[in-house]
This record gives C-alpha cells, sequence and structure tokens, in this order.
C-alpha cells in the first residue's frame, strides 16, 4: 500500500500527463503542484512508484508516465466522482427531454457523451427480455380486426394486428383489456406471457376462440425481443485527436468499433444504474485494445437497470470527468425511461 505522500505524487503525474501528454519530471510537480515536499524527495518517491509499476519512463532521461497499474490505483482513490456543474445538469437534461421516443433519448444519448467527454460514446439498447410490462391496450380497427399495443418499462411500444375469426363484443373487448393489464404489467415480459396463458378460460365459451387469438399476437409481441443487441456509437471522430495515444495504430480500435458484439463486450454486464465501472488498458483483453480505456453504467427505469452505456478513449483520459458525466446522462435516460 501506497502512503498519502505517494499517492499525492501518483495523482499529480497523472493529472499532469493526462493534460498534457508529456512525461511528468519532478521538477515540474513541485512547480504545479503543492505537495509540500522537495524535489529530492519527488524524485524518491517517483522512485518507489516506478519500482512498484505504477509509473514507467518511456525514454532515457525523460520524466515518468502513469501505467494501467496507475492509471488503476489513481481510479480507485477517487474519493469520489467530480458532481457535474447546475449549467452542466440543465444542458442535459434538456437535450434528453427533448427526445420523442427510444431511438430519439438513444441517438440523443449518444451524442451528448461524446460532446461531454470527447471520447467515443456507446450507448446499447434495452432489450425486451430485461423489461417488464407497463400497459396493454387493444383498439378496434374495424369488427374483426384489432391492434395491440405493448408499452414495456424500458420504453419500447410493440403494435401488432389482431386477426379475429369473428367480431369481439365491446364488453368481450373492455373485459379483455382489463384482464390483460391486470395480469401482465408489471412482470417481466418472460413471465406475463406465462400469467395470460390461461385468460381465454375465464371468459365466455363463445369469446374463449377470439381471447385465445389476442393472447396469441400477445404471446408473439413479448417473445420478439427484436433488439438483436444493438447499440448506437458517437464520436468516432474525437479518436483523431488522440491518434498519438494508441501504441501502434488506430486501425485496430476503428476495426472494433464496427464490431457490434466486441462493442456490447466492451460494455460489459449490466450493472446497477449507481454503479460506474473503470475498465484500463490490458483489464480488457482484447487485442489492439490495450492503449484504450472505457467508463460504462447500467442504465434503466428507476433501480432496474436495462442496458449499459458509456464511453471509450485512450488511457490518457480525464477519468473523473468522464465518469461524471457517464454516470449522470445514465441517470437522466433512467428519468426518462420512468416517466414515459
Amino acid at each position: 500500500m501506497l502512503d498519502d505522500r505517494k499517492l499525492g505524487v501518483l495523482r499529480a503525474i497523472v493529472e499532469d500527463f493526462v493534460s498534457t501528454r508529456e512525461p511528468v519530471g519532478s521538477k515540474s510537480l513541485v512547480e504545479r503542484h503543492r505537495l509540500g515536499v522537495s524535489s529530492a524527495t519527488v524524485r524518491n518517491d517517483m522512485a518507489a512508484l516506478e519500482e512498484e509499476g505504477y509509473i514507467a519512463q518511456p525514454h532515457t532521461s525523460a520524466g515518468r508516465i502513469p501505467t494501467d497499474k496507475g492509471y488503476r490505483l489513481f481510479v480507485d482513490k477517487l474519493a469520489e466522482v467530480k458532481p457535474l456543474t447546475g449549467a452542466e445538469k440543465r444542458a442535459i437534461a434538456t437535450f434528453l427531454q427533448g427526445a420523442v421516443d427510444l431511438d430519439d433519448v438513444v441517438h440523443r444519448s449518444v451524442r451528448l457523451l461524446a460532446q461531454l467527454t470527447q471520447q467515443v460514446a456507446i450507448v446499447q439498447y434495452p432489450t425486451l427480455a430485461r423489461s417488464t410490462v407497463r400497459h396493454v391496450e387493444l383498439v378496434t380497427l374495424t369488427s374483426e380486426r384489432l391492434l395491440l399495443v405493448l408499452i414495456t418499462s424500458a420504453g419500447r411500444v410493440e403494435q401488432r394486428i389482431v386477426e379475429l375469426s369473428s367480431p369481439l363484443s365491446d364488453e368481450g373487448l373492455t373485459e379483455l383489456r382489463g384482464r390483460l393489464n391486470s395480469s401482465a404489467v408489471g412482470q417481466r415480459l418472460a413471465d406475463a406471457a406465462d400469467r395470460v396463458s390461461a385468460l381465454p378460460e375465464r371468459f365466455h365459451p363463445q369469446d374463449q376462440p377470439l381471447v385465445a387469438q389476442v393472447i396469441a399476437v400477445f404471446t408473439e409481441a413479448v417473445a420478439d425481443e427484436r433488439s438483436d443487441e444493438k447499440v448506437a456509437i458517437g464520436g468516432t471522430a474525437n479518436l483523431v485527436r488522440f491518434g498519438e495515444d494508441f501504441e501502434s495504430s488506430i486501425k485496430p480500435l476503428m476495426e472494433a468499433l464496427e464490431e457490434h458484439v466486441v462493442l456490447l463486450k466492451l460494455l460489459g454486464e449490466v450493472t446497477s444504474p449507481s454503479t460506474v465501472t473503470v475498465r484500463i488498458g490490458h483489464e480488457m483483453d482484447y487485442e489492439g485494445l490495450a492503449s484504450t480505456a472505457v467508463v460504462t453504467t447500467g442504465y434503466g427505469a428507476g433501480s432496474q437497470a436495462l442496458a449499459t452505456l458509456g464511453v471509450l478513449g485512450p488511457t490518457r483520459m480525464n477519468y473523473a470527468a468522464s465518469m461524471a458525466a457517464v454516470n449522470a446522462v445514465a441517470r437522466y435516460v433512467g428519468q426518462i425511461l420512468s416517466d414515459a
């Protein structure tokens, strides 16, 4: 374990390298930061940090730069994520609240994250499998045709046409609408399908075949996840500013960004909306991504995480600012989904 003084030196090295991309020397640390010790003491602390693998010397007679291990300790020792300013929070809320549907929410979130962090933003679409039923509506189109509308907690709206073999009375339709919502609302989609399967038995025998036709379409709607684990991505042009930060070439990273399977793995498993995860360099174990870092968190309605969003950039990123932005955008997206 490092003592507080060495942690202070490491923190100063990380902050200076992130802002300048220049190897950091003991003299500049003493000049820029109030460390309260001499240059000789700072040199000794830097030697200890280097010996323990937290910093490295890229060239002879050069200053030091953080290693993945050093960034990891820096992130782990962040006392708290710096909150966004009131103006930043209002801008986020205003921008996201103008969204008209789930696709708009996702694409606005991507643009906003990329702009706030100047990194590559990635947002996973919520999948129906993780959603619950918020409301089911049945609308009469003709005497033998209904529109079934399924609204999920993820903000997705599924619409299906139900072709009936004969007309269903207004009373029967009202009863079916009520029983469907009573049985399905608040249930995860797989559970909702099971709960409504026995509904036809509760109706008059002459209405049972018609009810069964509606239930069949409802079951089909909840079973069709339709997400294909989709992701939206934005801000790839930001990588141009960091071209020199990648060990060999930016090409492997650009190729990875074109593969949604890789992006989903980079986002990781869905976590609680209150947990921000940071993976640095070789922690991701993907060839060509050793010089990158990913900051992610879950988002969803209330405390239920439906999907993941985050940013990807070089290991030399402003972690505190990126973590704050990812956390804030996820929180506001969750509020929008809860209010939808």
